[in-house]
């Protein structure tokens, strides 16, 4: 066999990893095309952006060529499955933050072994042919005229460009959407939507100083126009005023798993028996992103969306808030956070502080042992009878937010800890899930019932809201017989419903069935409690009591439902029949979903909140000048 020059070997090296890329597209990604122009854009959209990386091996020293564009390969096929294997769970791709909040998932940690497949070495097949190539079958040093270097780097370019442009022209609003991360990734390619990412989170970090309090008056002014803070008085309005507030977040909870049964035995028996004397609110979303469980108290605490990329708690930690606490301690309200993980995870420390909690019991404030942990830290059943004499102390009235933790993905229990007999002897993910979900709800049940006797019970409302899936679309092959139907992509969105169930003292049980997500619990929350924040405060969300039905929702990638419509994966559905309908059922929602999003960024990236108290000068003013 004739020995490969040059340029040959650097052709060989592209087809390569240029069909391996394809290959992942369209059996780990799953992306899918509608017209012709979206299929030809997805088959050459990697090709300029790996012949540009590897030709960067060609300008290295004569000796050092080989060993260049090897190790370019390997970082080009590293960042590959790094994606998979983020995708896999995720169902999204890394985003710069996700790199510098590692720690936060997990590492190497049982998770990560999770989502790893046996056939993941073929994967590598092409790695082990270039090897071979490099060391028996090409010519030493590898020359190559100085014109055909640079002939190779402008075809580069203009392969590039001919993806970049064709992608506008198919989506002419695609570079505004940095949160529609699939779209990027079909349209521009893997490689580059990453420097894409890169230039995007590059300029978020100069917005702080380019903005002022214009900013935050262009946000009020939108809120104010959508007239969602008056919100019409309802009869539950009010009627846990005075209340302790207790928050729990229930890790991975979706609402699919409520008055569900597994062989006749209820998942969650104790949460079915808790929404017979409580609100229950059966629409709710959960809207968090690439910060997961971060994600979802931030909404909570703060009325805004997640940020598309990375967590708000790990990249804007010292902003400044006006947050669920903050307003609470105007009414007297004391505040803290029961979390049995390490204060350091997520930044927890430093963003609580910026929240306004007055005291955050971490790890620290628990026994924890090997008998009495699993997978990410103390079980839940130790962590709430542990929690109740240090609740016991708090000042009254309190808000205390609890987080869960047993119910973490990949779900790993201790066999003296199964509740549900499922008579699963090697259970898949999704039947581990419904266990550890069972463990869970027991965990509940023991909680609740330590808060009778103390007393606490009668004299807290409390919020109980799933934070985010459990159940990944990964696995939703092993999740359909469960449900007995096909998930399709409307049915997908609606899998995302989280359980809602607040208990008020004294108060019937009762469903409200209209939709909402987890922006709008703060304001449900305040709108319970009798408690009005100072006036045109930023609040994305509204309150579920109201008499004002919400109109709809927004997810982090740019999905929304409606009472009526989803729209998701560039298609509008009828939301109840799952069928395709037409485009303009959903169009007249896209600005406002956008404006939305961007607002809310705009508020976070900005830290627009800094400006808060000298805009509400200038609108005194505006108010005198006007009597």
């Amino acid at each position: 066999m004739k020995k490969l020059n040059g340029f040959s070997l650097y052709i060989l090296a592209v087809l390569l990893l240029w069909i391996k890329t394809l290959i992942i597209y369209f059996f780990e990604f799953d992306l899918r095309t509608g017209t012709v122009l979206d299929t030809l854009i997805l088959l050459i959209n990697p090709i300029g952006s790996i012949a540009l990386f590897l030709s960067i091996g060609l300008f290295f020293a004569k000796k050092m060529r080989k060993t260049a564009i090897f190790v370019i390969y390997i970082l080009l096929t590293g960042v590959l499955y790094g994606n998979i294997l983020y995708y896999r769970f995720y169902i999204d791709f890394i985003t710069v933050p996700v790199l510098f909040q590692f720690q936060n998932v997990g590492g190497l940690s049982q998770s990560t072994l999770e989502l790893i497949n046996w056939t993941d070495p073929l994967l590598f097949v092409d790695v082990v042919i270039l090897i071979w190539l490099l060391v028996k079958r090409t010519d030493i040093g590898l020359p190559l005229l100085k014109r055909r270097k640079l002939q190779i780097v402008g075809t580069s370019f203009v392969l590039i460009t001919v993806v970049i442009v064709s992608g506008i022209i198919e989506n002419p609003r695609i570079l505004k959407k940095s949160y529609d991360r699939e779209a990027l990734v079909k349209t521009l390619g893997s490689y580059n939507y990453h420097i894409y990412d890169i230039i995007f989170n590059s300029k978020m970090f100069v917005q702080r100083a380019l903005a002022d309090s214009a900013d935050i008056k262009e946000v009020k002014n939108y809120l104010k126009s959508r007239n969602n803070h008056e919100n019409s008085h309802s009869p539950l309005s009010g009627s846990g005023k005075g209340k302790n507030i207790i928050v729990i977040s229930l890790e991975s909870t979706q609402q699919l798993v409520i008055n569900r049964k597994i062989n006749e035995e209820e998942i969650t028996p104790f949460l079915n028996s808790l929404i017979k004397d409580s609100l229950y609110f059966p629409n709710v979303y959960h809207q968090t992103a690439q910060g997961k469980t971060s994600d979802a108290e931030f909404m909570i605490d703060n009325g805004l969306y997640p940020l598309s990329g990375g967590s708000v708690f790990v990249r804007r930690p010292r902003n400044e808030f006006y947050s669920l606490p903050q307003i609470l301690q105007e009414k007297g309200y004391y505040s803290a956070v029961f979390h049995s993980n390490d204060e350091t995870f997520w930044n927890r420390e430093n963003m609580y502080h910026s929240l306004g909690y007055n005291k955050f019991f971490s790890k620290t404030s628990y026994h924890v042992n090997e008998e009495n942990s699993v997978n990410y830290g103390l079980k839940d059943i130790p962590f709430f009878k542990q929690s109740i004499p240090l609740l016991e102390k708090l000042p009254q009235p309190f808000y205390a937010k609890f987080l869960t933790l047993t119910n973490h993905f990949p779900f790993l229990l201790n066999e003296e800890d199964q509740y549900l007999n499922d008579e699963e002897e090697n259970p898949d993910l999704v039947h581990r899930y419904f266990r550890t979900v069972r463990y869970e709800d027991e965990a509940i049940k023991t909680f609740i019932n330590g808060l009778k006797k103390s007393g606490l019970y009668d004299q807290s409302v409390i919020v109980l809201y799933g934070d985010h899936y459990g159940i990944s679309k990964s696995y939703h092959k092993q999740l359909e017989p469960v449900l007995g139907k096909e998930i399709t992509p409307n049915e997908q969105v609606e899998l995302q419903k989280v359980p809602l169930i607040i208990h008020i003292p004294g108060q019937k049980a009762q469903e409200i069935k209209s939709i909402g997500g987890q922006t709008d619990i703060r304001q449900t929350i305040l709108d319970i409690l009798g408690v009005r924040p100072q006036k045109n405060v930023i609040d994305f969300g509204q309150s579920l009591i109201s008499n004002k039905e919400k109109d709809f929702v927004i997810f982090r990638d740019g999905t929304f439902v409606t009472n009526k419509y989803t729209y998701t994966e560039n298609t509008c559905f009828n939301k109840r029949s799952g069928k395709k309908v037409k485009m303009n059922k959903c169009t007249p929602y896209f600005d406002r979903v956008q404006n939305e999003l961007n607002l809310s960024d705009n508020v976070i990236f900005g830290d627009l909140l800094r400006f808060k108290d000298e805009d509400r000068k200038y609108n005194k003013k505006d108010e005198q000048s006007e009597n």
